[in-house]
């Protein structure tokens, strides 16, 4: 993923410089990596310290690195903001602040969306093998039909899309999609989310898998009883219920996906060129065949945070981990607010002493109840 990222960023940078034509200003092509290297510092760092949060602050010299994050990534990015106003020549000031911008749309292209392709594989691989074979099958796909049956073009920035192709492709995508996913469900390695076990002491796939990948039982409509009793069928059916979030994935791949597509031809029409770049003969840069990618990874990480997200017990645990020993801190500071109410009975009016009180109900909630100690106490708190 990261090999992929940095090439696609150097494709788009790229045209930057061959549009503007400023090749002699200074430090701006160092600054445009260095802003790959401080965004991919932000991300990345963000993936470890939600699933190796842990194992990470077990080792002193890096547990600074996880509880100041983001201030070093504010930081790394304020250098190279200071390091951009110093560099700028009077008579280049629109062309530098016209490159600077682009550099941040690409950052926002590419750095963000292989985050979240990161993200999709934590969630389990099938969330990333499903929707890159199904761009790659309707790519071909309407190719095909276009190929044989295309008559009536679709759309003005790609001559050569057809109507034909593109309804053809998505009835294939579909299919194809529904065949990919069922043959994956069967497997825990492609189904269960990538995480750190504690036992193992690394990174494991192996999991009870959730309903969402077990076979389960659907009643029919009774529209369509009739049917199944006509064929001596029965009016149940047993799917996994997966299969119908593949659907969801696969419309989305077939009548949205081609639009990165589109987005990328009207890109390269603006700047008069053909394509990215030419790392691969005869199909362009790498930018050419992640367009519609990019596009499908973000609707993968969305569709999973709104409608399949659940708690999983072992990213919990971690997390429960990681509280209990701030928790322990808090411990200190709660027993010595006590003995200090206690000696200074001035303080121990009534106001005070329902604070007090509260402060005695968390001392003993944090020392007692031993089960999620955590979100206890955060309630009581607010």
């Amino acid at each position: 993923t990261l090999v992929v990222q940095v090439k696609c960023f150097e494709e788009i940078i790229n045209i930057g410089y061959a549009v503007y034509r400023i090749h002699g200003l200074p430090w701006f092509r160092s600054l445009s990596w260095y802003f790959l290297v401080t965004s991919n510092y932000f991300f990345y760092g963000e993936s470890l310290v939600d699933y190796f949060g842990v194992v990470i602050n077990r080792t002193d010299y890096l547990r600074a690195l996880i509880t100041y994050h983001r201030f070093f990534s504010f930081c790394l990015y304020i250098v190279g903001f200071v390091w951009f106003v110093l560099s700028l020549v009077k008579k280049y000031y629109m062309k530098q602040f016209s490159l600077f911008a682009w550099t941040h749309v690409a950052l926002l292209i590419v750095v963000t969306q292989s985050y979240l392709i990161i993200q999709n594989i934590f969630e389990g691989l099938i969330w990333f093998i499903v929707p890159v074979s199904m761009i790659v099958c309707n790519d071909v796909m309407a190719y095909v039909f276009g190929f044989f049956f295309g008559r009536t073009p679709l759309i003005q920035l790609s001559p050569k899309k057809t109507w034909e192709g593109f309804i053809g492709g998505g009835i294939s995508t579909v299919i194809f999609g529904l065949v990919v996913s069922y043959v994956l469900c069967q497997y825990r390695y492609f189904v269960c989310p990538i995480e750190y076990s504690e036992t193992l002491g690394g990174m494991t796939m192996d999991c009870e898998p959730s309903s969402l990948f077990r076979p389960q039982e659907y009643m029919l409509r009774e529209s369509l009883s009739g049917i199944t009793h006509l064929f001596g069928m029965k009016n149940t059916i047993t799917m996994y219920p997966f299969l119908l979030h593949s659907l969801a994935l696969s419309l989305f791949s077939s009548v949205i996906g081609p639009f990165g597509g589109f987005f990328a031809s009207g890109f390269k029409r603006a700047f008069k060129i053909k394509d990215f770049g030419d790392v691969i003969p005869g199909h362009g840069g790498i930018m050419d065949r992640f367009d519609c990618q990019y596009l499908m990874a973000t609707y993968v990480n969305v569709y999973i945070s709104s409608f399949i997200h659940t708690a999983s017990p072992q990213k919990l645990l971690q997390q429960f981990l990681f509280l209990r020993s701030k928790l322990a801190v808090y411990h200190i500071y709660f027993v010595d607010y006590i003995k200090y109410l206690n000696a200074h009975p001035f303080f121990l009016n009534v106001h005070i002493k329902e604070k007090r009180e509260k402060m005695i109900d968390i001392w003993i909630l944090t020392k007692y109840i031993k089960p999620f100690p955590s979100l206890y106490v955060m309630h009581k708190l607010h």
